[in-house]
């Protein structure tokens, strides 16, 4: 009877992904949580263990100063941006996964990149040949797009497929440099059970494609769906295989799009590439500031302009504020591009740290061109854009302001600062006002520099304009409170926000 118990308590299935074990089949990983990744192991202790098995000499280990590192150096792509994101090209055997969501513009970028490829002359003097994979669409549709953008080459292949055997045939015959498979989770095994997009076939068909890639010496690019959260859809396995990981953004309503490296083995993840997406295709967008900016030449009150940092690529942005009489009871609060509950945090602090009333008014924050900007160093011309909307009074043109707030009202110092001032004087802006910091800045020629501590003479010092300081406004919006607190008849404080 005891060995029958202890037969029972053996753990016979374990967990893929984490190694978790349990005596019984589940369908959720007790540990790590993920679904369908608990397969069963045996009652043998001694089942499932790799012997060593007699290397030969051609794979035996040589001295790492021994390798050839000529086999590893980038190949441009020809799109400079995605070039910029991926530290230089692509790379002999490297695997990339390309993520994004449905429509953002992953296929249409992918494909400019094989017919780029495609294009170009290899050492040996022939035209580099890529395979490229549909699983999603027909190869007449691929080629439609191909000729919207111009991506059609003689060295671009394409077929139609989602057979892993098929495709694995196709690429032993073609013998390309690139790979592009669109996507990823449409493939499928038939000598691994589920269905496509399913955990074991996703993991089938990933370690099928970087054992060709790696043997081979080819560039693969995979396509990979996201779920509703936008993490990658599939087993985290796939992340952990493959060598870089892009992911997509980019609001669905504008042309900009964003890559992002979260993953990159052969680079830096601080990049950003921007691109310009319209019916012509996808195109590098190098100076993408100008696109987050409202051209005007008139200051409009409610509005803002930033530096703000993507990865290592200092990049100009307006922030919109709209301050307005509340109709209801509760006052409204609305965000676009900016992290919600940092701008409440904002407004608490001008109203109590400025004297700001607006306990009474709706406040509608956003940017402009879809900008996602989630770093603190927005926090004070988020509270200008708002304080110029509340006193009807416009930011003077040409000054930029940065900088984080804290609940203390203090202006904290923020990373890039010199990075941010050099942009901004580079784009034709010739006042900042910063954060006081201990490290020496160096302002360019004509640009004015200036360091504050706090956010309430930060706010002053950014409205007032250094070149119409003769001519004053007699007109000044009164909504800071002073020694009195008592309101006016529109239920404003009687000081003025500006001296």
């Amino acid at each position: 009877m005891a060995s029958s118990s202890s037969s029972r308590r053996t753990p016979n299935y374990r967990c893929t992904e984490c190694g978790w074990t349990t005596i019984k089949w589940v369908g959720r990983c007790g540990e790590c949580g993920e679904w369908g990744t608990v397969t069963e192991i045996g009652t043998d202790p001694t089942a499932g263990r790799t012997t060593a098995t007699a290397v030969t000499e051609a794979q035996r280990a040589v001295p790492i100063s021994d390798v050839d590192a000529s086999a590893a150096r980038f190949h441009p792509t020809g799109v400079s941006e995605l070039d910029r994101v991926l530290g230089g090209g692509l790379i002999p055997g490297a695997v990339i996964l390309m993520a994004g969501e449905p429509g953002i513009g992953k296929s249409t970028l992918v494909l400019d990149v094989a017919g780029q490829v495609a294009s170009q002359t290899g050492e040996d003097g022939t035209r580099r040949k890529v395979l490229y994979i549909t699983g999603e669409e027909s190869a007449a549709q691929v080629r439609l797009r191909a000729d919207r953008i111009g991506a059609v080459a003689d060295t671009l292949f394409l077929t139609a497929e989602t057979d892993l055997g098929r495709a694995l045939g196709q690429i032993e015959v073609i013998d390309p440099d690139v790979v592009v498979v669109d996507s990823v989770q449409t493939l499928q095994s038939t000598e691994v059970e589920g269905t496509a997009g399913g955990v074991n076939q996703i993991r089938e068909v990933s370690a099928a494609l970087i054992k060709a890639a790696k043997t081979r010496g080819i560039t693969t690019l995979l396509i990979g769906h996201v779920t509703k959260d936008g993490s990658i859809a599939g087993p985290r396995l796939l992340e952990h295989l493959v060598d870089v990981v892009c992911q997509f953004d980019g609001d669905r309503h504008s042309r900009l799009r964003m890559v992002r490296a979260v993953k990159n083995r052969y680079g830096s993840t601080d990049e950003v590439g921007c691109f310009d997406l319209s019916d012509a295709g996808i195109h590098s967008v190098e100076d993408p500031s100008g696109l987050f900016l409202t051209s005007g030449a008139d200051p409009v009150e409610g509005t803002a302009i930033t530096v703000t940092l993507e990865g290592r690529r200092p990049l100009l942005a307006e922030v919109q504020a709209l301050v307005s009489q509340s109709e209801g009871g509760t006052p409204r609060r609305t965000v676009s591009g900016l992290e919600t509950p940092r701008v409440n945090m904002l407004i608490a602090v001008l109203v109590r740290r400025m004297g700001l009333n607006l306990t009474r008014d709706d406040v509608y924050v956003s940017t402009v061109g879809g900008m996602k900007m989630a770093e603190p160093a927005a926090d004070l011309s988020v509270a200008a854009a708002i304080a110029s909307s509340k006193t009807e009074t416009p930011i003077p043109s040409g000054a930029i302001a940065f900088g984080e707030i804290g609940l203390a009202g203090e202006l904290r110092p923020v990373p890039g600062i010199q990075r941010r001032i050099t942009e901004a004087a580079r784009l034709g802006f010739d006042r900042a006002v910063v954060p006081a910091t201990t490290e020496g800045l160096t302002a360019p020629d004509g640009f004015t520099l200036v360091q504050k501590t706090n956010v309430k003479d930060a706010v002053r010092t950014l409205f007032r304009d250094p070149r119409q300081a003769q001519r004053r406004e007699a007109r000044v919006v009164e909504e800071i409170a002073g020694p009195s607190h008592h309101d006016d008849a529109r239920g404003y404080p009687p000081l003025s926000i500006i001296e």
